[in-house]
């Protein structure tokens, strides 16, 4: 029987994600050079889903479960599915929290459940993640696979708004016990998100926050592009944030990868 991995403290973990982060970084800075956008939404710094160079990386590197693939495919065919956790976004989340040895996640966002899953297959069996959805369709187009992937126990499904169920958990006393957190959610709330999950997460937690250069938008957002303004006013939040070390990365839409001090 292989022996169990002895719990990394703080820095160490910190410095093991780093060291990671870096690499990933490195890769964007490789690539980086700005492609046409592939997605109805989304204006990538990497290469295109077909350039031969992208599809070597991801064919070197992902191990995706084949729930997981099933689901993705099945939530890229649904009106707004392109803007979902990418497939690397979501190995990269779940390999951290195998790393910090995490039990406990939140996720804002549900849509058809392709994050929360990722995350409940990388937990233990009593692992739990909390998920937070206001339409009651997508989360059950998601449903079958959550079951096919055994992992249907472990997601604690929330049809209410997000920000509600986090003063629940923090009404709860659950501050300080969660892992990870995943916000996808309305930007409109990015800030308020941030600050609850902040409040939630343990020392050593990770929070991610997704399509944080909203299309380029942030660069130069329009007048009434509120989203755009809220998005760009979170980035500079976090980047002034002295509670947290963090890692802006060229993923997708955008990867804030945040980790509480």
């Amino acid at each position: 029987m292989a022996q169990s991995l002895p719990r990394l403290s703080v820095p160490a973990v910190l410095a093991l994600g780093s060291a990671a982060l870096g690499a990933a970084f490195a890769t964007g800075l490789l690539l980086g050079r700005r492609w046409p956008s592939w997605g109805s939404r989304q204006q990538r710094l990497l290469p295109p889903e077909d350039s031969p160079l992208w599809q070597y990386l991801l064919s070197r590197s992902m191990r995706e479960h084949p729930a997981l693939r099933s689901l993705r495919l099945l939530t890229l065919k649904q009106p707004q599915g392109d803007s979902m956790m990418t497939c690397e976004q979501a190995q990269l989340l779940a390999n951290l929290a195998r790393l910090i040895k995490a039990k406990k996640a939140l996720d804002l966002g549900t849509f058809t459940g392709y994050s929360a899953l990722a995350l409940a297959l990388a937990l233990p069996e009593a692992g739990r993640v909390v998920t937070c959805e206001v339409d009651t369709e997508p989360p059950e187009l998601g449903r079958p696979l959550w079951k096919q992937a055994e992992a249907e126990h472990k997601i604690d499904l929330r049809l209410q708004p997000a920000l509600q169920t986090l003063d629940e958990l923090l009404a709860a006393g659950e501050a300080g016990t969660f892992d990870v957190a995943v916000v996808d959610a309305d930007k409109e709330n990015c800030t308020a998100y941030y600050e609850r999950c902040l409040q939630l997460l343990r020392p050593g937690g990770v929070l991610a926050v997704l399509r944080v250069l909203w299309c380029g938008e942030v660069l130069h957002p329009k007048p009434k592009d509120k989203a755009a303004e809220c998005v760009r006013n979170l980035n500079e939040r976090i980047l002034r944030d002295a509670r947290v070390y963090i890692s802006l990365l060229p993923l997708g839409d955008g990867l804030s990868l945040v980790f509480k001090i």
